[in-house]
């Protein structure tokens, strides 16, 4: 393909996204930046189903200590 086509190809296509404009549903996206739920909530909700054992952990003293300080 030559130089001219694709360049014809990468206009039309500049011009299509150039011209898109999607629906956004901006409570959603709220939401998600930052009125969802914190970390915390999530793993209280979810530690029911973890099973977790600190002697298969070989980072459970670094996050001990991070808590720490």
């Amino acid at each position: 393909m030559g130089r001219g086509r694709q360049k014809a190809k990468h206009t039309k296509l500049a011009r299509e996204l150039k011209s898109f404009s999607p629906n956004i549903n901006y409570s959603v996206l709220q939401q998600e930046l930052g009125g969802g739920p914190s970390n915390d909530e999530l793993v209280d909700k979810w530690a029911d189903y973890a099973e977790y054992s600190t002697e298969d952990d070989e980072y459970a003293d670094e996050r001990q200590q991070g808590r720490s300080a």
